[in-house]
């Protein structure tokens, strides 16, 4: 297939399990080299988009191509050249963690030096454990690992830094980065907010079924850059008084007990209406910031804040 195809092309995505459609007429694609997270809330579609783009599952309408290929129907062909990381399984629990990664290697052509992998991902010291007795951190490290030592063209990674500690994160981001340097195409699934704003050229948020938003970090989150202020204070405060002397436009929310949003036009003249406000309210605004909307407003605004199941 030309290289020119895109990473990942999906045209009107259904899949349903009985009366339940999980992905609903869904459209997304993943340009080459690039990095795009596909973010969405628990039941959106999104585990089951990528399930289908990995070729474990079988769309019941619309067309899935990967690297220009049918991840069903030539998958033999396709396996090879992407890479997948899974939350959990996969992994003989008896096996050593080394001897996983080292046979992962031998199945591909031109494999990472796996030492120096293990080393990066600091995997040397637990080498030599067996899967089951690794810690969560060792074994996502390691599922990391068996995803890219093939050198693949596009890698699935599935929330790649959940349980690990802050210098495990930025190791894993910085080996994210640099495949992302190398021409990789990825396609990252994760909850943390701050990762997709960090390492995505490309973000989709799905719910429903369908891709809801997409485009860079920068583009969903245009728009908030100084017009968005925070603060904390006495919990309860009157916001209906406060919308009153705001221009037209403007909005006020508590997010939580004490914790405050303002959007709107955010200049001097704002800036004294609210403190003036806390004044009469006999309350001190702490930590009272401007700030540029971030990725996890959007997700919010767009799929609201009620827990799912």
């Amino acid at each position: 297939m030309p290289d020119h195809a895109p990473a990942v092309e999906i045209r009107g995505l259904t899949k349903r399990y009985g009366a339940k459609t999980a992905v609903d007429g869904l459209d997304l694609t993943v340009a080459r080299g690039s990095l795009t997270a596909v973010l969405g809330p628990n039941g959106a579609g999104k585990t089951t988009t990528i399930e289908t783009c990995e070729g474990y599952r079988r769309p019941d309408a619309g067309t899935v191509r990967v690297l220009g290929l049918d991840p069903v129907a030539q998958a033999s062909q396709l396996r090879p050249r992407i890479g997948v990381m899974l939350q959990s399984g996969g992994v003989y629990p008896g096996a050593r963690a080394m001897e996983m990664l080292r046979h992962t290697a031998t199945l591909h052509a031109d494999p990472l030096d796996v030492d120096e992998l293990a080393e990066r991902l600091g995997l040397g010291s637990c080498g030599r454990t067996v899967y089951r007795r690794l810690s969560g951190g060792q074994q996502q490290r390691l599922a990391l690992a068996m995803a890219v030592v093939g050198r693949p063209e596009l890698v699935f990674l599935d929330e790649p830094t959940a349980g690990l500690d802050p210098q495990a994160r930025r190791a894993t981001w910085d080996l994210v980065r640099d495949l992302r340097r190398d021409g990789v195409s990825i396609v990252l699934t994760t909850h943390h907010m701050d990762e997709a704003e960090q390492l995505a050229d490309d973000v989709a948020i799905v719910d429903g079924g369908k891709v809801i938003a997409q485009g860079s970090p920068e583009q969903l989150c245009r728009g908030g850059a100084a017009n968005t202020l925070r603060f904390q204070g006495r919990s309860g405060l009157d916001l209906g008084a406060l919308l009153k002397a705001l221009p037209d436009g403007s909005s006020a929310a508590e997010l939580t007990p004490g914790s405050y949003l303002i959007e709107g036009p955010v200049d001097p003249q704002l800036l004294a209406t609210v403190t003036s406000w806390c004044a009469q309210a006999g309350v001190l605004p702490e930590n009272l910031s401007v700030e540029r909307r971030t990725l996890e407003d959007v997700f919010l605004e767009l799929t609201g804040r009620d827990l799912r199941a």
